[in-house]
């Protein structure tokens, strides 16, 4: 699971500063996953939001949803890994709370359907048993037309 995880995060075109996935807890290749992320205090998105009172803005939590997402999605078996995945929509965003640093999000990101390039997750990010954000994201890639 953890060499999948590896893969399929270097997969996306995010460098080690914009990731907001940590580690895997779960994964059903190509289908669901759940993950973590802690929320550091040296998180540069943090100096300006908001000094004295720093919250991880909702986009953010939006994001994770998304980078989880393409994690789970360049992980199915008998599909082939799509090129160039970014997110290309995002619908039904709620955000509900804020975290802050010291936190560790739980983000869960399952695959809704899929059509050539593009792939739509349903997603959530937790902390403890509160839900701080859920989205429906669409993401979009390049197909390779070779099968996995």
């Amino acid at each position: 699971m953890n060499a999948d995880f590896e893969t399929a995060l270097n997969r996306l075109p995010h460098g080690d500063s914009f990731r907001f996935v940590d580690a895997l807890t779960n994964l059903d290749p190509g289908r669901e996953a759940t993950a973590i992320y802690q929320v550091r205090d040296d998180s540069a998105f943090l100096k300006g939001h908001f000094p004295g009172n720093p919250m991880v803005p909702g986009v953010i939590l939006i994001e994770a949803i998304a980078q989880l997402g393409g994690v789970v999605a360049q992980t199915h078996p008998e599909i082939a890994p799509l090129e160039d995945l970014r997110l290309s929509g995002v619908r039904a965003a709620k955000i509900l709370g804020a975290a802050t640093p010291g936190d560790v999000l739980e983000i869960r990101a399952k695959v809704q359907g899929r059509m050539g390039g593009l792939v739509q997750i349903d997603g959530e990010v937790r902390v403890a048993d509160k839900s701080l954000a859920s989205a429906t994201v669409t993401l979009s890639g390049k197909t390779t037309g070779v099968d996995a």
